[in-house]
């Protein structure tokens, strides 16, 4: 089971609740016309349509691609604090994109950890220190199963309470 053990069947509203809230909040993100695509605990899917994220090209602006992927990758860390309980400002450490081939249609941003990342030390150096740090990995599928664009995102987590030491 996974280190967040609340019912599975509660996630896909939270994860809209959070949706709606970036679009509440996050200006840019209903002028985007962010939507909650697929999601688990290990993997969040945002979509977005080209109409609002287009270029003078005809394609994705990479403005747009790299802010969906950061509010992705941002979503799926702000989801487990949630789940966990956990009342953090989370901000992004650091990043790096990569643009890889023209967005030419409507499109969706994958977020899920790194392959050196987990839930479990994360949150145990949450616990012991009160902030961590964990890479997200995202992607906006491209033609033939090739990406299109990537981000490697570092997320930083620090508690807002008391408890924090």
């Amino acid at each position: 089971m996974s280190t967040i053990d609340l019912p599975t069947h509660n996630l896909a509203r939270q994860a809209k609740q959070l949706v709606q809230f970036m679009r509440d909040e996050i200006p840019m993100a209903l002028a985007m016309d962010i939507r909650l695509g697929d999601c688990d605990e290990d993997h969040l899917d945002l979509l977005a349509p080209l109409a609002p994220n287009v270029n003078d090209k005809g394609s994705a602006f990479g403005g747009s691609l790299v802010s969906v992927m950061t509010l992705n990758g941002w979503a799926l860390v702000e989801l487990a604090l949630r789940r966990h309980g956990e009342d953090c400002d989370l901000f992004v450490g650091e990043s790096s994109v990569h643009y890889l081939t023209p967005v030419l249609r409507d499109f969706r941003s994958e977020a899920k950890l790194s392959a050196q990342a987990d839930w479990a030390t994360f949150f145990r150096t949450l616990d012991t220190r009160g902030k961590a740090r964990i890479e997200v990995v995202c992607s906006v599928p491209g033609e033939h199963g090739k990406p299109a664009a990537t981000l490697c995102a570092r997320f930083v987590a620090k508690r807002r309470s008391a408890q924090a030491s």
